[in-house]
């Protein structure tokens, strides 16, 4: 099944504006992250923080399919995002929207291309929020340079496709998790599929692509990176 997504532009600017709102009036002192490479930045993120008790696992309903390694340069797994990973562009002091260096192995030799991802699912949306998604990512690829999910990319592989995402646009958003709501487990995810190409295109959703991807999934490596704002 292929469908178009349908774009809702104005409720994604409304939800940038609340997110930007929500830090404005979160009232904390900037604190850096514990992530190695991060900066000082003024944004207040809790650094240190555990996977916490309850929190969602976007593939909880999938079927199980065998893991492999996933590494970063970055960001550190269990850790929070860095400064430069969190969105300026919604609103976050010193957010950069700069997407993470990441780098893979140990995936099934059948392996023909790769879709990787980064979902918050505790977005105060009632469906969560796709923040990256890079679909056709061919098999020889076993890593992407930092900020390789710029608008407009040079340097990602090619063939690879930035989708839109829930920001209605083909880039990485940085996180933005609204000061004061807890923990957002930000979800990256590179996902091994038996397919060379998805045939989707730039528009379509996280959702219609985790569907359309679900029987060609063969292994799946996840990075969760549980970071809040005060």
């Amino acid at each position: 099944m292929k469908v178009n997504k349908l774009r809702a532009a104005t409720a994604t600017a409304a939800l940038g504006l609340a997110v930007g709102a929500a830090y404005a009036f979160g009232g904390g002192s900037a604190v850096a992250s514990s992530v190695p490479g991060s900066a000082p930045g003024s944004a207040v993120v809790s650094a240190g923080l555990s996977h916490h008790l309850g929190s969602p696992d976007p593939y909880e309903f999938l079927p199980k399919v065998p893991s492999f390694r996933l590494s970063s340069r970055t960001v550190c797994n269990g850790h929070p995002l860095s400064t430069a990973q969190l969105s300026g562009i919604f609103g976050v002091p010193g957010g950069k929207d700069i997407s993470p260096q990441l780098y893979w192995s140990g995936f099934p030799k059948k392996t023909k291309s790769f879709v990787v991802s980064m979902y918050d699912p505790e977005a105060p949306t009632g469906s969560g929020f796709w923040h990256w998604i890079v679909e056709d990512i061919p098999a020889a690829t076993t890593s992407l340079p930092e900020n390789a999910g710029a608008l407009g990319s040079t340097i990602l592989p090619a063939g690879a496709i930035q989708l839109d995402g829930d920001a209605g646009t083909a880039r990485y958003i940085g996180g933005a998790p609204p000061a004061g709501s807890g923990v957002h487990d930000y979800t990256v995810t590179v996902t091994a599929l038996d397919e060379a190409v998805t045939g989707l295109p730039a528009t379509t959703s996280g959702a219609l692509l985790g569907f359309e991807i679900d029987s060609h999934t063969i292994a799946r490596a996840t990075m969760v990176l549980p970071t809040s704002i005060k």
